[in-house]
């Protein structure tokens, strides 16, 4: 068999084409696992356009983003990457089901399953606050940091674990929760801003939110002192709080949860096992 080699001309315009093919589409890494419950890290050029299902991330200076998958969210996630001069990428990824430990308790009193109709006006207007803190998109990077744990102690709940009460299925779990004594200092997961601090929710008592950055908050309530005011700049490990058990709590302890905006995610996978393994 007779193999004709092309022109040198024509061989190099074919790999100028094939070259310009492969660096057409804007080039991105993920960290993380597509969970429900989990947070994904990503780094783009800071000059690229990133969107998650439709909602356009904030990138960083040096093009890192943040995106969190709820307790439950569905089965797909689009990822869309785009840049000037250089095309669209747009990946479809299975968000994986988890399964979440479900506690079924009979024989309570009515008033411990559902809030008396008196203070629905109050919970409503409180729901509103905690969402509009969840809501903040702050263009500052603390989301980058290794978390670490608000008190270390015996972790009593988990993340997603939910309680049918009554037979009425509850609110699941949306945090971690450490077995604490009253007045054990609760530090700040990560640094960022204090987007609320309010001592006396009806839910939750002394409630801190502090704001990581790109849509990243963390949570920790049923606090018995705040020691920072909205607005106030923390950096990891400060003490923002003492623990205590206002709200509806049954003991003391420090509920500690992590968002990504309207997203509740696992804290634990933030800041990995309780030091000492407890």
């Amino acid at each position: 068999m007779i193999r004709r080699r092309l022109p040198s001309r024509l061989a190099a315009c074919l790999l100028a084409l094939l070259s310009q093919a492969a660096h057409a589409a804007p080039q991105f890494t993920l960290r993380g696992v597509f969970e429900q419950g989990a947070v994904v890290y990503g780094h783009a050029d800071p000059a690229a356009s990133v969107s998650l299902d439709g909602r356009k991330l904030l990138l960083t200076a040096s093009g890192d983003f943040v995106f969190g998958f709820d307790r439950d969210a569905g089965p797909d996630a689009e990822l869309r990457v785009s840049q000037p001069g250089q095309g669209e990428v747009a990946r479809h990824y299975v968000v994986r089901k988890h399964a979440w430990s479900i506690q079924r308790i009979q024989g309570l009193p009515p008033e411990l399953v559902t809030p008396p109709p008196e203070v629905q006006e109050r919970i409503a207007a409180e729901a509103r606050l905690i969402a509009a803190a969840h809501a903040r998109d702050t263009p500052i990077d603390d989301f980058l940091q290794k978390f670490m744990w608000p008190a270390q102690g015996r972790v009593s709940g988990i993340f997603g674990s939910q309680r049918i009460l009554n037979g009425q299925p509850k609110q699941p779990h949306y945090g971690v929760d450490v077995a604490v004594p009253t007045g054990t200092p609760v530090h700040a997961p990560a640094g960022g801003i204090v987007a609320l601090a309010e001592p006396d929710l009806y839910f939750t008592g002394g409630t801190v939110i502090v704001d990581h950055g790109h849509g990243l908050s963390s949570v920790v309530v049923h606090l018995s002192r705040l020691m920072v005011h909205q607005g106030d700049r923390v950096q990891r490990g400060q003490v923002i709080a003492l623990s205590g058990m206002t709200g509806r709590a049954t003991g003391p302890h420090v509920h500690w949860g992590v968002y990504w905006f309207g997203a509740h995610v696992d804290a634990q996978r933030l800041a990995g096992a309780m030091p000492g393994g407890r």
